[in-house]
């Protein structure tokens, strides 16, 4: 018997000690786009507020770009993979909170720790939790001096055996960049750099003085690698080198100078192990008077900006999807105007005969999502058809259904920026029964539709139109509002009925009466 497959770790339930909130389960539901993020940067790279600043906003990146954000802690006892902004606040305000690694995580877990995980742990985390994409500020790395101290991060060490992708700035200025380099080719992970350049970037320059093996220039160019790494089971991860912006970069010498005088000062002090690195980092902001941690500050949010493009293309490569990489094209009045719903239908298909009174509790078939809404189809099927995209006026809510929807619009290069987005909004869902091909039932939410309202249409996205296209989930204010236009404009009105009994509606208010096309099934 077919059944809806949902994870063992979909909304909450516990799965080798994880703890999914409801935000990345629904991502891992749908296969959605999801990006891992390190919490050691917020209990140990940076001072409070500003790490409380930089995960939220790292955050709010994630989801503007279409991925799901899902920074991982341990803490009761638990891997915490999403958290809350109560809990983001919690870990930053706190002063016992330790850096957990990957030889940590048993401990922490049964000693009821609370703690940041770093790189190595967030990739094996990330791992066992099916996210391949996780961005950071940087990496580990072979320590200066390693070559006498043998001091080796296990950042590296995790790249060379866990197939997840980390986006970073490239490795910490504070170690020995050639060597680290050397040490990842030994460990068999594919290092590229991001843009039109193979120079490897130093954390707050954009030029080591090395280079990376390879290069990619665009978000596709990296997922395609992910692709093929998994394809081929090669078992190790991909490090993607994001130069810092040339505006946020420091001044390289100074940063460089400071580095000297920190590790000078750590040696004195007798300061080993874990500990060296936030106190360089925290000398190195002192000395450079906090242009080292904006440069840091910003570096992360450009590569978790970076990371949400590669984790949306690498869903949509999986998916199949024709992903078209020009940007979307500038509004013009040539194209037709659709206005209407944007749904996702959850289909539940069986082959057996039935009747709502057949008396059965389960049925085999199939149970899927699937993108729906009469308007987003129109638009779609326009945009395959002629190569570009029409004007679409639609409504999603901010949920996981929204989210999937406007990664899927990205993807296909459907023009969407008059696609509302309603805070607290719960997106048009409607589940759909199907006996033998034929829809017998259905349950649908279709509130979220009100929000289409009249003053989401203006004279000018009607004038010199050559079509527009309204189906009948559209609200009947509306509907009367577009009507006026179109008579106005002399524009033809093509209308989807949708359903008999709001088909009616619009007939009652002659918006019928000045359609040059109609579009119904049978039963309309």
């Amino acid at each position: 018997m077919a059944l809806l497959a949902v994870p063992r770790h979909f909304l909450g339930m516990r799965f080798f000690h994880s703890l999914c909130n409801k935000e990345v389960s629904e991502a891992l539901l749908v296969k959605g786009p999801i990006v891992a993020l390190e919490s050691t940067i917020i209990t140990h790279g940076m001072p409070y507020p500003a790490n409380l600043k930089m995960a939220s906003s790292v955050e709010a990146i994630c989801r503007a770009e279409g991925a799901t954000p899902a920074t991982i802690a341990i803490r009761d006892r638990m891997v915490h993979v999403g958290l809350t902004q109560n809990q983001l606040i919690d870990l930053s305000q706190s002063t016992s909170s330790v850096k957990i690694s990957r030889r940590d995580l048993v401990t922490a877990i049964t000693s009821s720790t609370t703690g940041g995980t770093t790189v190595s742990s967030t990739m094996f985390l990330a791992r066992r939790n099916g996210i391949d994409v996780f961005a950071t500020g940087g990496i580990g790395g072979v320590h200066r001096g390693g070559e006498d101290s043998l001091d080796v991060s296990a950042d590296l060490t995790e790249l060379g055996r866990t197939p997840v992708t980390v986006v970073c700035a490239g490795v910490k200025s504070i170690l020995d960049i050639g060597r680290t380099l050397e040490y990842l080719e030994t460990q068999g992970v594919t290092v590229a750099t991001f843009g039109e350049s193979r120079d490897f970037p130093a954390f707050f320059t954009a030029d080591s003085g090395y280079q990376s093996p390879y290069n990619v220039k665009t978000a596709r160019e990296a997922a395609e690698l992910i692709h093929c790494n998994q394809q081929l089971n090669l078992e190790s991860g991909i490090l993607i080198a994001v130069p810092i912006p040339k505006k946020y970069q420091a001044d390289g010498s100074a940063v460089e100078s400071a580095i000297q005088t920190a590790l000078s000062e750590a040696d004195l002090r007798g300061i080993t192990g874990s500990k060296v690195t936030p106190f360089i980092l925290s000398r190195i902001n002192e000395l450079t008077r906090g242009a080292s941690l904006k440069a840091n500050m910003e570096l992360v949010r450009n590569n978790a900006r970076v990371a949400a493009q590669i984790a949306v293309q690498l869903a949509h490569l999986r998916e199949g999807h024709r992903v078209i990489r020009d940007t979307p094209p500038g509004h013009t009045n040539d194209v037709p105007l659709v206005i209407g719903a944007t749904n996702v239908d959850m289909v539940c298909r069986t082959d057996e005969s039935l009747s709502l009174n057949s008396g059965k509790d389960l049925l085999p078939g199939n149970v899927y999502f699937a993108k729906g809404g009469v308007a987003r189809n129109v638009a779609e099927a326009y945009l395959r058809t002629s190569g570009r995209s029409p004007h679409f006026i639609s409504v999603v809510g901010d949920d996981w259904a929204g989210r999937y929807m406007l990664d899927d619009f990205a993807a296909i290069n459907l023009d969407h920026s008059h696609v509302s987005v309603v805070p607290g909004g719960t997106t048009s869902i409607a589940g759909l029964v199907l006996s033998q091909g034929d829809v017998l039932h259905g349950v649908a939410d279709f509130r979220i539709h009100e929000h289409i309202r009249p003053s989401s249409v203006t004279p000018d996205m009607v004038r010199d139109r050559p079509v527009v296209v309204m189906d009948c989930d559209t609200p009947l204010s509306t509907a009367v509002y577009v009507r006026d236009l179109v008579v106005e404009h002399d524009v033809p009105l093509l209308l989807e009925p949708t359903a008999p009994l709001k088909f009616r509606d619009f007939t009652d208010h002659g918006v019928l009466e000045v359609s040059t096309m109609v579009t119904p099934n049978l039963a309309e």
